[in-house]
C-alpha cells in the first residue's frame, strides 16, 4: 500500500493546489531539485519549465513569483518536521525525552520520506539550511506574515515551546528558546560544513557532537536550581 503525506498548505501561496495536478506535482518535485541545484537566485521559472517540458505561463499559473514557490516548499518543510515530531513524541510522557527528540531531529541529517512520492526531503532540508532565511528575510515580511505564511514554522516553535514549558514552567522564555533550536540546528550544520571556522565542530563533522551541543545549552538554561 503506498503511502502518502499532505499538508495543508497557505492557500494563498499558490494560484492553483499544485497537489491536484500531475503538472503541480512536477512544479514542486523539480523546483526542489533545481533550487538545490543551482540556488534559488539564479534559479527562474523559465529554467523550471524547460526541466519538467512545459511552459513558463503554465507554472505562472499555480505560482505568481518563485518567492511564492520557495514560501510554499520551505512551509511544507515545517509541516513535515511537526508531523514527524508529533508521531515521535505522541506517547512520551517525559518533557525532556520530548525535548531530546525534537533536538535530535532538527539536527541529525534528514533522508528522503518514502511516505511522499514527490518531495525529496534531503534536498528540501539542505534548501531549508542554506536558503530558507530567504523567506522571510524581505521587504514585504510584515505582509507575509499577516497572510499566515509563516504559520507552519510558528507551529513546531509552539509545539517546542511547549515542551520547554512543560520540563519548566517557571522558564521566561520559552519561545525565544524554540526558536533558537530551531535556528541554531540549521545553522551550525550549515556552517559545520561550509564555515568550519564557526563552529566547534568543523574538523569532525560530526552531527551528533551539534545534537549534544544543543542539549547542553537548552538543558543548562531550563533547568531548575
Amino acid at each position: 500500500m503506498e503511502l502518502s503525506l499532505k499538508f495543508n498548505i497557505n492557500q494563498k501561496l499558490s494560484l492553483r493546489n499544485p497537489e491536484e495536478s500531475d503538472l503541480g506535482r512536477k512544479i514542486i518535485q523539480h523546483g526542489i531539485v533545481l533550487v538545490h541545484q543551482m540556488g534559488f537566485e539564479v534559479f527562474t521559472f523559465k529554467k523550471l519549465a524547460k526541466e519538467i517540458g512545459t511552459t513558463e505561463a503554465s507554472i505562472y499559473r499555480y505560482f505568481e513569483n518563485k518567492h511564492r514557490l520557495l514560501l510554499y516548499i520551505v512551509d511544507w518543510y515545517w509541516s513535515w518536521q511537526e508531523y514527524r515530531l508529533m508521531f515521535q513524541t505522541n506517547n512520551i510522557a517525559s518533557a525532556e525525552e520530548r525535548l531530546k527528540i525534537a533536538i535530535s531531529l532538527l539536527s541529525d541529517q534528514v533522508e528522503d520520506d518514502v511516505s511522499t512520492s514527490y518531495i525529496n526531503e534531503k534536498l528540501l532540508y539542505e534548501i531549508v539550511m542554506s536558503e530558507g532565511a530567504k523567506s522571510y528575510l524581505t521587504k514585504h515580511v510584515a505582509e507575509d506574515n499577516k497572510a499566515k505564511f509563516f504559520k507552519p514554522y510558528k507551529d513546531l516553535c509552539a509545539r517546542i515551546a511547549g515542551f520547554i514549558r512543560d520540563y519548566n514552567p517557571d522558564y521566561k522564555y520559552p519561545f525565544s528558546l524554540s526558536s533558537t533550536i530551531i535556528e541554531m540546528a540549521h545553522s551550525q550544520k550549515y556552517y559545520m560544513h561550509n564555515l568550519p571556522s564557526l563552529t566547534d565542530f568543523g574538523a569532525s563533522k560530526d552531527e551528533t557532537q551539534i545534537v549534544s551541543f544543543l542539549e547542553n545549552l537548552v538543558f543548562s538554561s531550563i533547568r531548575k536550581h
